[in-house]
């Protein structure tokens, strides 16, 4: 059920539209490396943690220092009580809390791979590694299109994604309740 401010769909675990946001973000990541000729799998295997849990995504290239990178994606709630300590005093400070343990669950890979941790604020702020990483994609993008706007409509795509489902998260704590005939006869 949603609380007196309608926020409460966007921390909830069990929220509307959790793992559909997740799954476009990480579908815009892998995109946004295709249209950079930068070839990639999402949820590779032979990657495995010994949980069994694996990254979102893996170049088949090298990216920097010939190393492949692999990325996760993370989106976080702002205003959620866990973080407010942090975001009120500081812009993205929930991203950056939830990129450390992205970087903490996968520290093995670093090993072997550049690990981006991708995580994202529900009202914007991206932890800095994440930042860089979509930053340097975006111009990588320019090169091959020759359009330099690339970096920006990255982002935009991102951010939209980002609101839409804000939108779906806060819509899914209403009530859904069935129309009476007599809500019908008002129509």
């Amino acid at each position: 059920m949603t609380d007196a401010k309608g926020l409460h769909g966007l921390s909830c675990k069990g929220g509307t539209g959790r793992s559909a946001r997740h799954h476009n973000l990480n579908d815009l990541v892998w995109r946004a490396l295709g249209k950079a000729n930068i070839p990639s799998v999402k949820e590779p295997t032979g990657l495995f943690r010994s949980d069994g849990k694996r990254p979102d995504g893996l170049t088949l290239i090298p990216w920097k220092n010939g190393k492949c990178v692999t990325w996760d994606v993370t989106v976080t709630d702002t205003l959620a009580q866990s973080y407010l300590s942090s975001t009120s005093s500081t812009s993205g400070g929930a991203a950056e809390a939830a990129a450390d343990r992205k970087s903490l669950k996968y520290a093995q890979l670093a090993q072997t791979y550049i690990f981006v941790p991708i995580a994202m604020e529900t009202f914007g702020p991206l932890n800095m590694a994440g930042f860089q990483f979509l930053n340097e994609l975006g111009r990588r993008i320019s090169q091959e299109s020759d359009d330099s706007r690339e970096c920006a409509f990255l982002f935009q795509r991102l951010s939209m994604t980002i609101q839409c489902f804000n939108a779906v998260a806060i819509q899914g704590t209403f009530a859904m309740r069935t129309l009476t005939e007599d809500d019908i006869s008002d129509i």
